[in-house]
């Protein structure tokens, strides 16, 4: 099976290199030179363009940052669509709009295209060390076509149903992700504050019903690169519970305090 992947950022570049390292044959393409290079020289084959890549895969994977650079990686000019052949299935890794998967599955079944939207979760480490997880919206056969290219970077698939659900999933993953950082930055303000070490913290809280990541790794890693990410991740959320008329103040403290609850 050829595969193409279009987008090499933090996450994107090991997921490719994973499907390297799986034995596929693989055409990559980002506009970064550098990000091309590390590619090369990881085995896969490099387009030059968004549409070659199209013409290359029978699955096109892409991981780019958001809705609008997704468009254009898809529909722009020398987009997938331009090289694709009908049949070949188009996966979108990135956090979007809901209702940006929405209108691009019906585009791109009018061009024999199939999508199936599988965000991703776990970062830059988690793509590295194969422990990713994969929410997964699709026709159920478009989805088990992709689930072994899944596999090759974590063992975590959620098939969530049809098209758009993936993207509906990991949207309240990354409300819940975000309102649990600020949940953690209180309590252990508070608990460090009383005297408490932050490790025994940790430990007390991986033991207990308040156990979440965000508490568990309080210490033991900076994710303040991510958060231009999560803000835009809180943004798609708010937006998304405004659309269905769902109430969601964690999610819009969370947004404002950002800059201080993520370490």
């Amino acid at each position: 099976m050829k595969v193409g992947f279009i987008g090499l950022g933090r996450q994107g570049r090991y997921l490719a290199v994973n499907l390297v390292q799986a034995g596929y044959d693989v055409m990559v393409y980002d506009v970064r030179p550098e990000a091309r290079e590390a590619l090369a020289a990881a085995g896969a084959r490099v387009g030059r363009s968004n549409a070659e890549v199209g013409a290359h895969g029978d699955i096109v994977a892409v991981c780019v940052l958001d809705d609008e650079q997704l468009e254009e990686v898809v529909f722009g000019v020398d987009g997938i669509v331009a090289g694709a052949r009908p049949g070949t299935i188009v996966v979108v890794h990135s956090t979007v709009r809901p209702k940006t998967i929405d209108r691009l599955h019906p585009l791109l079944a009018q061009r024999g295209l199939e999508l199936v939207d599988a965000p991703v979760s776990g970062g830059e480490s988690g793509a590295r060390n194969k422990t990713m997880s994969y929410m997964v919206g699709g026709t159920p056969a478009a989805a088990e076509v992709c689930v072994p290219l899944f596999a090759t970077s974590g063992s975590k698939i959620a098939r969530t149903g049809g098209p758009g659900t993936g993207i509906r999933a990991k949207v309240a993953h990354q409300l819940i992700t975000c309102v649990n950082k600020l949940s953690a930055y209180e309590g252990m303000l508070l608990g460090v504050a009383a005297g408490v070490e932050p490790e025994v913290l940790e430990l007390v809280m991986s033991q207990g019903s308040a156990r979440s990541n965000a508490a568990e790794n309080w210490s033991k890693r900076s994710l303040r690169w991510a958060i231009p990410v999560y803000y835009k991740d809180l943004e798609i959320a708010l937006e998304f519970a405004h659309e269905l008329g769902i109430s969601v103040p964690g999610a819009a403290l969370a947004q404002q305090l950002l800059e201080t609850i993520v370490r």
